[in-house]
């Protein structure tokens, strides 16, 4: 799945009562990065943090004596190959987002500027096949940082091509590809814009109406709970069970009713009252199906099969 951002550090903790929060926040990123990869690579030189962060070798010394003297137990230097080494009491000080570390593991970490970033580690990733423009992306992001409305044309399966307003708010990833939510002024409803269907972007000087803003609309703002479960007419269960981190045998998901349908095509999840569905590829069931009743996007899911309108769902 493609990103838009910049690899972000680790996670940096910010209390007063931990020992890095007297530092300057670049050093505590810096810290961060030593860290990191005694953590997940098992080494690290001064010549890494002098790459990542363009800084000279006496700084770079400075932050391992630094690291050192707060977390002594976390890393041991090998004099032969002047490497710091993975010490056999580590703990790690900073919170490590698993979704982060493989991105940086299989991406590197990147500054937003280079074309090519170089892994970490050798990784194998899904082949993003749609990839937005960043001259449609850019009016867009910018329209919702400012608060402001967006013209554009846009393809749909419905009406073809035609030119719309928008009032966007937010960006969203249903697995597959990117797209906007946003109020369509067309027609006076909330939905899901794409953006490779998307051309002539331009940003408007107009803030939205009341009406228009993110608090109005109601498949943002529900959120839907939902027990999901192994498959009853699938074997191994408890593998299902592991594969997903369910406690008890059920993961409990807290989605927003308009994320609900994409996330739950996305991972094939049955969604019949009667769990029928009979791909093998699905090892999951929602156990109530009546949880989704008034999810628009839920006609989107396997097995669902609410006579509902289309309302809100990506056009």
């Amino acid at each position: 799945m493609s990103t838009i951002c910049s690899m972000k550090q680790p996670d940096i903790p910010e209390t007063s009562s931990d020992p890095l929060s007297s530092l300057s926040l670049p050093q505590r990123e810096r810290l961060a990065y030593i860290e990191f990869r005694l953590y997940f690579l098992g080494d690290v030189r001064r010549q890494d943090l002098m790459d990542r962060f363009g800084i000279a070798p006496a700084a770079a010394t400075r932050d391992f004596a630094q690291y050192r003297e707060l977390f002594p137990d976390n890393l041991n230097l090998d004099g032969s190959s002047k490497t710091y080494v993975l010490g056999s009491g580590f703990r790690p000080a900073f919170a490590h987002n698993v979704e982060r570390v493989l991105m940086m593991l299989s991406r590197g970490f990147g500054d937003g500027l280079s074309q090519m970033e170089d892994a970490l580690l050798p990784c194998e990733l899904p082949l993003v096949l749609n990839r937005p423009a960043v001259e449609i992306l850019a009016p867009v992001t910018r329209a919702i940082h400012q608060q402001k409305a967006v013209r554009l044309r846009y393809f749909s399966h419905t009406s073809g091509l035609s030119e719309r307003e928008i009032v966007p708010f937010s960006l969203a990833n249903d697995g597959m590809r990117w797209h906007v939510r946003a109020f369509d002024r067309k027609s006076g409803e909330f939905r899901d814009f794409v953006f490779t269907r998307m051309e002539s972007t331009e940003l408007l000087d107009s803030s939205p109406a009341k009406h228009e803003l993110p608090a109005q609309d109601i498949q943002w703002n529900r959120i839907v709970e939902l027990d999901i479960v192994p498959h009853p007419d699938r074997e191994h269960p408890d593998i299902t069970e592991r594969d997903y981190g369910m406690v008890d045998g059920v993961l409990h998901l807290k989605l927003r009713a308009a994320m609900a349908g994409y996330v739950l095509r996305q991972w094939q999840v049955d969604c019949s009252a009667d769990h029928s569905v009979k791909e093998k590829g699905c090892r999951l069931w929602v156990r109530d199906v009546l949880a989704l009743y008034g999810v628009t996007n839920a006609i989107l899911a396997l097995g669902y099969c609410e006579s509902n309108k289309t309302q809100g769902v990506r056009i």
